[in-house]
């Protein structure tokens, strides 16, 4: 693989976004409990008020519970009122894939890992300053590393501390 070839599959904070290959997906999937898999592989949603990170306030890093990428830092995050985890950008923009969603018979950007394409909620252009936008997240979706701690590598690539 050449240098720009590599660099291609990397984000601009340095992440290795290069998809996991068949081997590691089928791992990474097996390690998912039921509800993770319907939220994360299947576009389901976990009801509101009931995540276990609505509540997270610590300093720390809210990670794809399914590869490990970080996708979202506690100093974006707040209280939305809508029953999931809110934040107002994501780490890296290239961290977090944003796909045209019409289920349900409405309009919504779906927000997807875009290392392993797992299915992480949806963005609204109604959240507070500096971006107007609300990544609306679901807690199964999500892996909360405090600030310190290595960052979950379920791929094995090295990607350092929250």
């Amino acid at each position: 693989m050449t240098d720009s070839a590599s660099d291609a599959l990397r984000s601009p904070s340095g992440f290795d976004l290069t998809p996991p290959d068949p081997e590691a997906r089928a791992r990474l999937e097996a390690a998912l409990d039921p509800e993770e898999k319907r939220v994360l592989l299947s576009h389901g949603t976990e009801a509101p008020f009931c995540g276990t990170l609505l509540g997270e306030k610590r300093e720390g890093v809210f990670c794809c519970r399914e590869c490990g990428l970080p996708l979202f830092r506690s100093a974006t995050k707040f209280e939305s009122g809508t029953g999931w985890p809110s934040f107002t950008q994501p780490v890296d923009a290239a961290h977090v894939r944003q796909v045209r969603d019409t289920s349900y018979g409405m309009v919504r950007v779906e927000t997807l890992c875009a290392r392993c394409g797992s299915h992480q909620g949806h963005v609204f252009p109604d959240g507070p300053p500096p971006t107007g936008d609300r990544y609306c997240i679901n807690s199964v979706a999500l892996s909360f590393v405090p600030k310190g701690e290595p960052l979950p590598d379920p791929l094995g690539r090295g990607d350092g501390l929250a």
